[in-house]
């Protein structure tokens, strides 16, 4: 593994307590830094943080909600006085099913989480780096938010959005030292798969042309790169982890 960059530095990485997020956070940590896991889920938030060792803390925050997210972002600066990187991790499925059917409920849960939540965190951590003139917000989308599958309507719009949202601010902020951009991964074997119906699981390895999901450490590996000093002239962009499947 290579080492990244990421000396003195602090992260607060959403969804950081399994997963995706998880593995994200280890390769920061590995690379120097310190992190902030941001979940709703306070058992194993802080069990993931014990495993990350001293320096490194657990936040419980439900980022749909705009005061939880506020409260997270002034205890996370109380005390690491600083976000020098911000990763949009935390995500939900909803449900495998045709537009048609779709629950209403369900679609306003997918838009809380992914979409509304993203924001929230974006907006509010956003003032903190601006004051530093100096920060790095990756957003976590999905190659479904570019090609749309089938029976996730919901995800694949709230994706998409993602897309458009990191290209928007990405050029708010061009001018600061502030950097945005969003990574697009195809399928990825995490717990998340537990929300998804096998039939779905196979369809979306059927498009992947390496005929197999990626790995969080893969994902994590590009994240990571993107949260360092290194990525300084690329903002508002799209970065591909899809196994050959994205075709744009």
């Amino acid at each position: 593994m290579n080492r990244l960059d990421f000396d003195g530095r602090h992260a607060v990485v959403t969804g950081g307590a399994t997963g995706l997020g998880f593995a994200i956070a280890q390769r920061l940590v590995a690379s120097g830094g310190t992190v902030s896991l941001w979940d709703r889920d306070l058992a194993a938030g802080r069990a993931a943080a014990e495993r990350l060792g001293s320096g490194n803390a657990f936040v419980q925050v439900d980022v749909a909600s705009e005061s939880s997210v506020r409260e997270a972002v002034q205890s996370t600066v109380r005390r690491a006085q600083r976000i020098d990187a911000l990763v949009n991790s935390a995500g939900i499925t909803g449900p495998n099913v045709k537009l048609w059917d779709y629950p209403l409920d369900a679609w306003q849960e997918v838009m809380a989480v992914n979409l509304n939540g993203l924001f929230l965190c974006c907006r509010e951590v956003v003032g903190v780096m601006r004051a530093a003139n100096y920060g790095r917000i990756v957003n976590i989308a999905s190659v479904a938010g570019k090609d749309g599958n089938p029976n996730a309507s919901a995800y694949s719009a709230s994706k998409a959005a993602v897309i458009a949202l990191t290209k928007s601010l990405g050029k708010e902020l061009a001018d600061t030292g502030v950097r945005v951009n969003c990574v697009t991964p195809a399928a990825v074997k995490t717990a998340i798969f537990d929300q998804m119906s096998q039939q779905h699981i196979d369809f979306m390895l059927s498009k992947i042309p390496m005929g197999r999901f990626g790995l969080p450490e893969e994902i994590a590996a590009m994240v990571g790169w993107l949260c360092t000093e290194d990525c300084s002239f690329s903002t508002g962009a799209t970065f591909d982890l899809s196994g050959g499947r994205a075709t744009y």
